[in-house]
């Protein structure tokens, strides 16, 4: 991404001032950029991140197509959601970003990855597997409702969802 392609939240905010939620989770930066914009894609859990691989892969080589997968992990620092393998397959797969209401771990794995990830922090303990998460259902946390269609924007300042895109 060039640096003319990145698109600020505050512009976002700017220009549209009724049409978007700010979160309210002050989230930690741990990939190759701290900016990153996309289609929402949903998965809820906690503490388990059985499935994620799943989300990361529909669609073959390039599925994710410039889309953010969103997963709330209901913010608990116990066990990690993503590791540098799966944030690694994420890019891989084209995926523009990830953003984790819950923790990553091998956070030294993330930096050279050209992919955005936004995580409250970091933790070694690995996840559990029992299967447990949901895709299909709105996302509440950090003051905002994330439903279906909606549109992510994410740089140093924040995250900001809308309904649509914002941006030309």
């Amino acid at each position: 991404m060039a640096k003319d392609d990145i698109i600020r939240t505050a512009d976002i905010c700017d220009a549209h001032p009724d049409a978007y939620q700010v979160c309210e989770i002050a989230f930690n930066d741990y990939a190759g950029r701290n900016h990153f914009h996309g289609r929402v894609t949903k998965f809820a859990t906690h503490e388990d991140n059985k499935g994620i691989r799943d989300i990361l892969a529909q669609g073959g080589p390039k599925g994710g197509k410039g889309r953010v997968l969103v997963v709330d992990g209901r913010g608990s620092r116990r066990r990690a959601l993503c590791g540098g393998n799966i944030a690694a397959e994420a890019a891989k797969h084209g995926w523009a970003g990830l953003v984790f209401n819950g923790c990553i771990r091998d956070s030294h794995e993330f930096a050279g990855l050209d992919i955005g990830v936004k995580a409250v922090g970091s933790t070694p303990q690995r996840p559990r597997h029992d299967g447990i998460g949901k895709t299909g259902v709105t996302l509440n946390f950090g003051g905002i409702a994330i439903r279906d269609g909606d549109y992510l924007y994410a740089d140093a300042d924040g995250v900001i969802v809308a309904a649509k895109p914002l941006h030309k």
